[in-house]
């Protein structure tokens, strides 16, 4: 049995420019991302294990913020889901597996949660 190590952001409130109905186009819808990564695992974490040997979890923030590109439309929150996978994987070799899930607040009518979950696994 393998040791693993998932790295984990959950429910970044973002907006983006998706949607494909007219009253979605114009503005920015806000999504609630989550990020699940897995990382290859070292052998032994000790108390005074550099940062180096893990993932700076603000990098996984970011690749879910400020990496989506401004301006740029979504037609579907799965090409959101995969550009944050792709960002993710272009971070750091290190990455296995990203798992992005996507909410879309602004149509949940009584509190459901109405989305997507995508998973990339590294080729």
């Amino acid at each position: 049995m393998e040791d693993s190590l998932q790295l984990e952001v959950h429910d970044i409130e973002v907006p983006v420019l998706t949607g494909i109905y007219s009253e979605e186009t114009h503005l920015p819808q806000p999504l609630r991302i989550s990020l699940t990564v897995d990382l290859v695992c070292p052998r032994h974490f000790a108390p005074d294990t550099p940062l180096s040997a893990s993932k700076n979890y603000m990098e996984l923030k970011r690749a879910a913020t400020e990496a989506l590109p401004p301006g740029v439309h979504f037609t579907l929150i799965e090409a959101v889901a995969d550009h944050i996978c792709e960002t993710v994987f272009l971070q750091d070799a290190r990455v296995t597996r990203v798992m992005v899930k996507i909410v879309k607040l602004a149509i949940a009518e009584a509190g459901e949660l109405i989305g997507v979950t995508l998973v990339r696994h590294r080729r």
